[in-house]
């Protein structure tokens, strides 16, 4: 393909591709533990991090992924202080996270330019040093998946229990937080702040609506993220429109076909059904 003789895009495929594996795969663990709104959120406390940097003079790439890996960990220590409301430790920190950033702003006359790209994603910007990062966080989310599949189901579904069967839920949770942290961060560059929830979530939840058991679920969200992105980027290389809008937008259009398709074959079993049992009730 033409667009793939150009450097940018090249990098631009990595990016998405890596980020298309890791971040569904954490969706499917985010939504099962509801707990979908700490993307959002952390991707808020991340942009305040790029703030901080470059207010400070700093790589702004690096203090966003350190800064949102530190409100995962706050918003879990939060979330067993006020274990009746699990929701109000992400209200806290989003809240915060966006309060700093629009302060952080506020001190750089032309730094607010420069966030559009954080803000909407610029994936065929990704840098070599972004990339590189992706990659770490990708292979180290891929690896702590599979060392920690059998302590990480139990947490996932009952943590009470798995407490009581030997699991360390505590060090476990708080793992857990770092790692979404570190993805949330890493999906910045691909498709921004305000959409990474989406590259996250929805691939999740059309695989959970549709799978039938939770590998299934696994695997159909890894699909659908990557299908999503590789789609996204070629599509708006084309039609020249944002490539991080784009791709949620087509997640978006596969979660509503699939709800659709699912409710069409639903009402089409039960009017034959009802077919089937009318011909029991004709007089003879």
């Amino acid at each position: 393909m033409a667009m793939l003789g150009y450097e940018f895009m090249q990098r631009a495929f990595w990016a998405g591709g890596l980020i298309g594996i890791i971040g569904p795969l954490l969706g499917v663990y985010l939504m099962l533990r509801r707990q979908v709104l700490m993307a959002d959120t952390l991707s808020h406390v991340s942009l305040a991090g790029v703030a901080l940097g470059s207010v400070l003079q700093l790589n702004p790439v690096l203090s966003g992924f350190a800064v949102a890996v530190i409100g995962g960990i706050v918003i879990e220590q939060l979330r067993r202080s006020y274990r009746t409301y699990s929701e109000l430790p992400v209200a806290i920190i989003m809240t915060s996270g966006l309060a700093l950033a629009v302060v952080l702003m506020s001190l750089q006359q032309n730094l607010s330019k420069s966030f559009s790209s954080y803000l909407f994603g610029s994936i065929v910007a990704v840098s070599d040093t972004q990339l590189r990062l992706i990659a770490i966080v990708t292979a180290a989310g891929l690896l702590y998946f599979v060392l920690l599949r059998r302590p990480l189901y139990s947490l996932t579904f009952d943590e009470e229990t798995a407490s009581i069967g030997g699991v360390h839920t505590g060090l476990l949770s708080f793992s857990f937080a770092v790692l979404t942290g570190m993805t949330v961060a890493a999906a910045m560059p691909v498709v921004g702040v305000l959409l990474v929830s989406a590259l996250i979530v929805l691939p999740a939840s059309l695989a959970l609506r549709i799978a039938s058991g939770f590998t299934a679920a696994v695997l159909i969200s890894i699909g659908v993220g990557l299908t999503g992105v590789f789609s996204g980027l070629a599509t708006s290389y084309y039609i020249n429109t944002p490539p991080g809008g784009t791709i949620a937008l087509i997640l978006l259009l596969f979660l509503l076909t699939a709800i659709a398709v699912q409710k069409l074959s639903r009402r089409r079993n039960r009017r034959n059904t009802h077919k089937s049992l009318s011909k029991f009730h004709k007089p003879i």
